[in-house]
Parts: structure tokens; sequence; C-alpha cells
């Protein structure tokens, strides 16, 4: 899977471009996400795609979760150096994020992915399955990213192309 279907991306486009967009998330730029070399917005575009996939196979609803992908990590806070500790930090950004999200409309199966992504280390359990696609997709990027498996997928290639599209 070097490069992402044409097909897949302006599908995918259709459910978040707008929201890729938006000044806010595209903020996400300047923060980096468990690599040096991958930032919170790529990482945010990963579990989003991944999600669209998952869902979009199984016949659930894609949009809600590619949605709720793009904007699980939806905070301004640099981690590094905070004087919180990682399992706090763990605990508390979905919230901050689900707070920042509002602004877009979100429906409940979309609060739900946002807010429970972090499950099981958030001890609330998600309600829809869509909210476990993304929380195992926002695992299998950060895995992705942090054995540098992005590389061989191309992820930031595919990334560009997505975003040079909006």
């Amino acid at each position: 899977m070097r490069s992402w279907k044409e097909a897949n991306r302006v599908e995918f486009l259709e459910c978040v471009g707008s929201i890729m967009a938006d000044p806010q998330v595209q903020r996400l730029a300047e923060f980096h996400q468990h690599t040096a070399a991958t930032t919170r917005y790529d990482h945010c575009v990963l579990v989003a795609y991944l999600s669209f996939l998952m869902c979009r196979r199984f016949g659930w609803d894609y949009q809600a979760a590619a949605r709720g992908g793009m904007l699980h990590d939806l905070y301004h806070e640099c981690w590094p150096g905070s004087e919180d500790g990682a399992l706090s930090r763990w605990r508390t950004h979905p919230a901050a994020a689900l707070e920042n999200a509002r602004c877009f409309g979100l429906t409940l199966r979309e609060e739900d992915i946002i807010v429970k992504h972090m499950w099981p280390v958030t001890l609330a359990m998600p309600r829809y399955k869509e909210s476990y696609i993304v929380s195992l997709a926002d695992k299998v990027a950060a895995v992705m990213e942090k054995t540098r498996l992005v590389r061989a997928f191309d992820v930031s290639h595919n990334v560009e192309l997505v975003a040079a599209a909006i």
C-alpha cells in the first residue's frame, strides 16, 4: 500500500476536507506527536484515514469515524516539559480535544469517538463500534510512527496529497 487509492482519497476528503482546512486543525502541524518526524496534524490524518478504511470495509459509519479520527487530538498544547505526568495527559487530553471539536457540530457518535479514543487508559468504555475502531487506529498509528513504519507506507507523501486537495 505505497499509495492511497485515488477513489479512497476523494471519498475521505468528502468526509474531512472542510475539517482539515480549518485553521484550528491546521495549527496541529505546529506540534510533534510521538516523534519529532510526525506532527499532530499528520497523526490525526493517519488515524482518520485508517478509521475511514476499516469502518467502510465493515459497512459501519465511516464518515463519523473519519471525522472523529481527524478531531481526536484537537488540542494545542506541547507535552514535552509539561508538569503533568504522561498518564495524566493520556487521560485528560480527550476531554480537551472534545471541547475544541464541538464547534464542528459533532454527532453523539463523533463525541464518543473523540472522548473515548484513549480507552482502555480512560476507563469509560466506548459506546459505538466506530469508537473502538478509532481507538485501535490511534494505537496502530502511534506504533507506526514510533517504529518509523510510516516511511514504509509513505504516509507523509499521502498526507501531502490529501492536504493539497483541500
